[in-house]
């Protein structure tokens, strides 16, 4: 049966090229910020790119936070992109400022600690064996990165699965937490591996 997927459109993200790229995994997606839409769907896809204070503004103007919120309570999955990953922390630091998250893990999003910013471009990650996003996807795979902050450790649910990749610093590639998953890296740019993902993920929705 193919799944229904929403796109949460808040103003930020890729919202077409993630659109086409789920549609290529043989999802049927919509773009849409309607509540309804995004409760009912088998999936919902939270992109963003650009500042977390700015993404955080654009999710309050639609309650973005609320209709992930009451989703995860229900066991719906999510799946978050870049900073669309980052905006689920309980806050994000920015040239000094201080903004709340959607809170659904604990931690802070901080600038990375590199000589070369933003960390542009294809790298490998490492992801535990048991990973659902990453099965079947070949260690030396890489993935297309474009950021400059990431959460750079994890204090929440010890039973989550971590992926991790390096920029100078080690960081956090993706999390698997429950019915709440999320890439730092953009799959609707990484091509065939990033395809695989995402057909990875559309697969084990109920």
């Amino acid at each position: 049966m193919t799944k229904k997927l929403v796109v949460l459109d808040y103003g930020s993200g890729n919202l077409r090229s993630a659109q086409r790229a789920l549609e290529r995994v043989g999802a049927q997606v919509e773009v849409t910020a309607d509540p309804a839409a995004a409760a009912n769907a088998d999936g919902l896809v939270v992109p963003g790119v650009g500042a977390f204070e700015a993404c955080m503004a654009g999710l309050g103007e639609i309650g973005g936070g609320k209709i992930i919120a009451d989703r995860l309570a229900a066991e719906r999955p999510v799946l978050g992109v870049c900073v669309g990953m980052q905006i689920l922390f309980s806050r994000g630091v920015e040239f000094g400022v201080e903004t709340a998250g959607c809170g659904q893990w604990p931690g802070a999003v901080v600038r990375l600690d590199a000589p070369v910013i933003p960390h542009m471009g294809w790298n490998v990650v490492d992801a535990p064996s048991d990973s659902v996003l990453f099965k079947g996807i070949g260690a030396d795979t890489r993935f297309y990165f474009v950021h400059s902050y990431a959460a750079q450790q994890w204090d929440g649910d010890p039973e989550a699965r971590l992926t991790w990749a390096t920029h100078h610093v080690p960081f956090l590639a993706a999390v698997e937490s429950g019915p709440l998953s999320a890439t730092q890296f953009h799959p609707e740019k990484s091509g065939d591996a990033g395809a695989e993902l995402l057909s990875n993920w559309v697969g084990a929705l109920n």
